[in-house]
């Protein structure tokens, strides 16, 4: 047991750089005997074992931001999650995902593995988010991470930080930039094109739709190269519907954003991504 004496601004200076409550500060105090780095190390072990007793709790919500680089040639989006809204929507939670992100840009970081060693004021980003865990008692962490390397990347952010798009094009385009980023938050494209949509995507569509033209009434006792032409035909419509330069352009249905791309100046999306809570 310590016999040093810890005062109450002690507690608070523990506190302060922490973010511990007031009584956990206490007792890490006292069973270090007042050595505050002790201290430090007591209560980051305490918010591990925090976070190994929440490791089967869901954190569906969070705070999603999207920023660039100051020239526009990288972008990263993030989620840092946590289990309730009432802890996403308030402010110290939102400066502190924000601080994140910001290490990130600053860092020029490439996955969240290599975020959570960077460093914001000599701790690195895991204590600290060990240590807000401790201070709020929820489970939080770096969830998603995504980033784009282009010409051009532009970023947005939707529903008061619940999504995050990132957009890399072939050139400086501003405008269609922030278009083509609130088309990809609204319709959720799978790919930007029908040749970019990944095998297994496509082998499972196929077989849902071939199913579905089989099982048809209508198409009992139909040769199979009738059913396979019909399924072919759908699976052109799913296609349009789910890939991006297909899809229609949500700010002008007659145009398709493919249409809506050239017309922009033949802007072409080379890359895009999409981070959204849950």
């Amino acid at each position: 047991m310590s016999t040093v004496t810890i005062t109450a601004a002690d507690i608070n200076k523990l506190r302060q750089a922490t973010g511990a409550g007031m009584m956990d500060c206490r007792k890490a105090l006292t069973e270090n005997n007042g050595d505050f780095e002790a201290a430090i190390d007591w209560l980051r072990k305490k918010g591990a074992k925090v976070a190994a007793l929440r490791s089967d709790r869901e954190a569906k919500e969070g705070v999603v931001l999207a920023k660039t680089t100051a020239d526009n040639k990288t972008g990263i989006a993030l989620c840092v999650s946590c289990e309730t809204d009432f802890v996403s929507k308030n402010a110290d939670f939102v400066a502190f995902a924000q601080s994140i992100m910001d290490a990130a840009i600053d860092n020029n970081v490439k996955t969240a593995e290599e975020l959570n060693e960077v460093s914001i004021n000599g701790q690195k980003i895991a204590d600290l988010v060990n240590d807000k865990l401790a201070s709020i008692g929820e489970k939080i962490g770096i969830s998603k991470f995504e980033r784009v390397d282009a010409a051009y990347v532009a970023s947005y952010i939707h529903g008061a930080n619940r999504m995050g798009v990132l957009v890399g094009m072939n050139k400086d385009a501003v405008e269609a930039g922030k278009d083509v980023a609130m088309q990809i938050a609204a319709m959720n494209p799978v790919a930007i094109d029908a040749d970019a949509v990944p095998a297994d995507v496509v082998a499972r569509e196929k077989a849902i739709i071939t199913d579905q033209v089989a099982a048809d009434p209508k198409m009992a006792g139909k040769p199979s190269e009738m059913i396979e032409k019909i399924a072919a035909g759908k699976l052109g419509a799913f296609f349009k519907e789910n890939t991006l330069t297909a899809q229609a352009f949500v700010k002008d249905a007659a145009l398709s954003v493919g249409d809506y791309l050239k017309k922009s100046g033949d802007v072409v999306v080379t890359e895009f991504k999409r981070v959204a809570l849950g």
